[in-house]
Formats: C-alpha cells, sequence, structure tokens
C-alpha cells in the first residue's frame, strides 16, 4: 500500500516521518515535562454565583470595601464592663455592679456602661458605648440585678475589633487562586454574590480510527468500542476543564486537519501518532501549527505527541487505552490541571509498601507499572501491555520506575500512587 502524502512545514524540522521508520530518538520525560510547563493559554473571564465558584480559579484579586467585623462585638456571653471597675476583684473581694442592659446580636443597646455598671451581652453581639471588655458569665455570681465580680479583666478583653478580621481596602484572595469552601465562605463576608473566575478550559476530543465503534455498539469483524473517549472525558472533568465534544474520526487526513483546526483550548487526538502508515497525526499537525515533540522514552505512551496551533495546544495521545491513561496523567492532565488551579502533579494519594518481587526497567526510560496491594506489600501486574485495559482495573494504583533506574529488588520501599 503507498503511503499518504502529507506536505511538511519548513518551518517545522521536527517533523520528521518516522511511519515504519521508528523513532531516530525519543525525548525524556523530564524535558517534556519542561516545555510542558512553560506554556501557557489566555483564559477568558466570567462571574459566576458563589454557590458555584468553589474549584473554580479566581480570576482577579478579591479586595473588600469594608471592615470585618465593622463594629466592636463581643466574643462570648458575659457582661460588658468597665475595665478599671473590676481591679482587685477575687474570690474574696467580690465587687459589685448593677446591670442596666442586655445586648444582643444585631440589637445592640443603648444603655451606657459606667464604672459601676455593667451590660448583659451575647456572643457576637455589639459592645455598647462606655464599656472596654467582657467578663466571662462563668466569673460572676448574680444577685438580682447585680453581679458580683470575683476576677479582674483587663481592658480590650474578648472584645472583636473593628477590621481585625479583615480591614478596608485589603485583598483578601489573589488571582489565580483555586476558591476552596472557605475562600466562598470569606467572600460571602464581604458581601460578594458573584465572583470573577477563569472560564474552564475547552476541551475537544477527537478519536480517530476507521475500525473504531461508538458506545453502545457491538463490536463485529474486526472493529473496537471507543473506550478512550468516555475515559478522557471523566478525567478532564476531574481535573476541572469543560469538554465541549468528543467524537470519533475516521483515518481521513482531511477530517483529522479539520479537527485540529476547530476551536478549542487543548485537542486531545487519541490514535494515529505511532510508526504505522496510517499514523498521520504528526505530520498533520507540523503542516497545521508546530510539533514541538513526537516520541517519549516512556512505557507505556512512547508514541505520544505534542504542540501548538496558534494559542491552542494540542496533545496526540496513544490509541492503547493504558497508555491513553498514562499519557493523559502525565501531561495532559497536568496541563489541565495547572489551567484549572488544581496540583500540576498525579492527582492520586499516594503511600509507601515494599515490593514483593522484583520491578525491572532500563536507565534511559520512565515506567508506568500497574501494582496491586498485598497486605503490607505490593506486587506488580504489569508494566508492558498497553492495550490491557483490563490491568487498570485490578490494579490498586502504579509505581513510577524514573530515567535514572534500573528498576527495584525485592523489600525495597516505593511510593505507590492509588487509583481510589
Amino acid at each position: 500500500m503507498k503511503k499518504t502524502q502529507i506536505k511538511l512545514a519548513d518551518k517545522n524540522p521536527k517533523a520528521d516521518d518516522v511511519r515504519m521508520r521508528g523513532f531516530k530518538k525519543r525525548s525524556p520525560v523530564e524535558d517534556v515535562i519542561t516545555w510542558l510547563d512553560q506554556q501557557s493559554i489566555d483564559l477568558p473571564e466570567q462571574r459566576i454565583p458563589l454557590q458555584e465558584a468553589a474549584g473554580r480559579v479566581l480570576a482577579a484579586d478579591a479586595t473588600s470595601q469594608f471592615n470585618i467585623p465593622h463594629f466592636e462585638r463581643s466574643m462570648m456571653d458575659g457582661y460588658a464592663i468597665v475595665a478599671s471597675a473590676t481591679q482587685g476583684a477575687s474570690s474574696y473581694n467580690q465587687l459589685q455592679l448593677q446591670v442596666i442592659g442586655k445586648s444582643m446580636p444585631g440589637q445592640g443597646s443603648t444603655a451606657k456602661v459606667t464604672s459601676k455598671s455593667a451590660v448583659r451581652i451575647m456572643t457576637g453581639a455589639p459592645i455598647p458605648d462606655g464599656a472596654n471588655a467582657v467578663l466571662p458569665a462563668e466569673n460572676i455570681e448574680i444577685d438580682d440585678q447585680h453581679i458580683m465580680i470575683m476576677e479582674s479583666v483587663a481592658e480590650g478583653r474578648n472584645i472583636g475589633r473593628i477590621g481585625e478580621d479583615i480591614t478596608a481596602g485589603s485583598i483578601i484572595l489573589k488571582k489565580g487562586r483555586r476558591l476552596r469552601a472557605q475562600d466562598i465562605a470569606l467572600l460571602a463576608s464581604i458581601g460578594e454574590e458573584t465572583v470573577s473566575v477563569l472560564k474552564k478550559p475547552r476541551i475537544s476530543i477527537a478519536v480517530t480510527g476507521n475500525e473504531i465503534l461508538e458506545v453502545g455498539e457491538p463490536p463485529k469483524d474486526y472493529q473496537i468500542i471507543n473506550s478512550n473517549g468516555p475515559m478522557l472525558e471523566v478525567l478532564c472533568n476531574r481535573d476541572g476543564a469543560n469538554t465541549i465534544n468528543s467524537r470519533i474520526i475516521p483515518d481521513n487526513p482531511e477530517l483529522i486537519k479539520q479537527a485540529m483546526l476547530d476551536d478549542y483550548d487543548i485537542l486531545l487526538l487519541i490514535g494515529g501518532t505511532s510508526v504505522g502508515e496510517e499514523d498521520l497525526a504528526p505530520l498533520l499537525l507540523a503542516e497545521a501549527g508546530d510539533l514541538a515533540i513526537h516520541g517519549i522514552a516512556m512505557r507505556p505512551s512512547r508514541s505520544t505527541g505534542m504542540g501548538t496551533i496558534g494559542h491552542k495546544l494540542v496533545f496526540l495521545l496513544p490509541g492503547n487505552p493504558v497508555a491513553c491513561l498514562c499519557a493523559y496523567d502525565f501531561f495532559a492532565g497536568r496541563f489541565i490541571r495547572q489551567l484549572s488551579g488544581h496540583a500540576k502533579k498525579e492527582p492520586y494519594r499516594s503511600v509507601r509498601k515494599k515490593l514483593k518481587q522484583k520491578m525491572v526497567s532500563m536507565i534511559g526510560r520512565t515506567d508506568y507499572a500497574r501494582v496491586c496491594l498485598s497486605g503490607d506489600f505490593i506486587k506488580p501486574i504489569a508494566i508492558s501491555g498497553a492495550a490491557i485495559l483490563s490491568s487498570t482495573t485490578q490494579a490498586d494504583g502504579f509505581v513510577i520506575i524514573p530515567t535514572n533506574s534500573e528498576g527495584y529488588p525485592p523489600e525495597t520501599e516505593v511510593d505507590v500512587f492509588l487509583y481510589d
């Protein structure tokens, strides 16, 4: 069969035609990460209700227009007093003050406190005029309309001062912050109903291959069902992105190129990235934009590629599902998580466990090895076998064997990243 002829852009010397020839060299994972971390996409802003903002990225500094609190308030239930009136008080020398009123949250009191009087006050209620301290309720005895003070209290004690939480004009949250529940509460406390956040990155997913069937269709002849598309939609959602479309595209150069030229922020193009005759995606990316990377020194996912078209980022992910998952988490997911305000690294909890048997790798290659937990130990399921999707469902997690390692002997303690 004659190869499909693709004319490469002269400006891109990296666009080698590796079809049926193989990779001359592969980029180390560390170099790919360095390139990836240098990329950026300017996302537009949008204002959304506070209740919908958890997990979103703040688009601008949030500034308070007023003090929090904006009035002096009691920090506990007790009595608002003049502090000097309590000097010398003890259980053996009880001092008497007359109760002249009550201050409740949201109401306050019109009474004015003197050195001979007190106002009963609840937590959060405004401090009445004349008072400069609050005496806790457990430190007094009540006698009709009087209280008997049994200990002295310092000026300012148990009073929340104006602006002690937030001062007017101060920046309370910085641009780029991923909003948490307590951040939403803080924004609500300064009177914000809506907040300006970055729009979620728009992801286009294109699964290529004449043999790919839609989910729900029974396979026949030599066809296979699209499993990568649904998996990537879930992963993109987990990492804070918005999947604008997910579709199957046949091995047609014009249709694949059109998918590359569509409107999106990030394209995940699956399949057609290796060295087969119909693996056209790298050449088409080079023609449409810039193929920055193709071929990575890792197992699985060695045929992964990535590049740019204008301000858009394109990831060429392998069609084998384990390799697709691995390449997503290592590269595409990392970039999406960064844009979405999440931690860049793998979004999995890690534990340290000992190996039950050796794990073998080779210097110069990063390995992604699926493992099972076995008591206090772990044992490998597979390192190779990028098409065996069930190896990820049988596995409890994975171990990353770095570029500079030949593997690990039994009993070695390693970090295990848990899928759950």
